[in-house]
């Protein structure tokens, strides 16, 4: 492994763990606190985190195999910014009740899109 393969390989593994861990904190610690609507955003925050915790493995693989393109790399980064802003703005907003951060959700959306985009392309060129 090389040094974008194995980050990137590294950022899924702990973003999958930390998935699994906000998942059952949602499942267990929430359940109680929060309205039903809210747990719903909760818990669709930690379905695309996971998703796209998947997809960092997949960039890392991509990376091995189109070592010289920039595109797996650009990938990687759109996905980690996309479970910032997506998932990140669900988990607050189910926490905190302010339903304005549903604003930036779209945006994570769009980086996650994108991801996915950038991952077809270097496909496509064979890197």
């Amino acid at each position: 492994m090389s040094g974008m393969d194995k980050l990137f390989f590294a950022l899924g593994a702990v973003a999958a763990g930390l998935a699994v861990g906000l998942g059952a904190f949602g499942a267990h610690g929430l359940r109680a606190a929060v309205s039903a609507d809210m747990l719903a955003n909760f818990e669709t925050g930690v379905r695309y985190h996971m998703y796209h915790a998947l997809g960092l493995l997949a960039v890392a693989f991509a990376a091995t195999r189109w070592p010289s393109s920039l595109l797996p790399g650009v990938a990687g980064w759109l996905f980690v910014a996309g479970i910032v802003l997506f998932s990140g703005s669900l988990y607050l907003m189910a926490l905190t009740g302010w339903r304005w951060l549903g604003a930036i959700t779209p945006l994570g959306g769009v980086a996650f899109v994108a991801g996915w985009v950038c991952l077809a392309v270097a496909a496509a060129r064979g890197g």
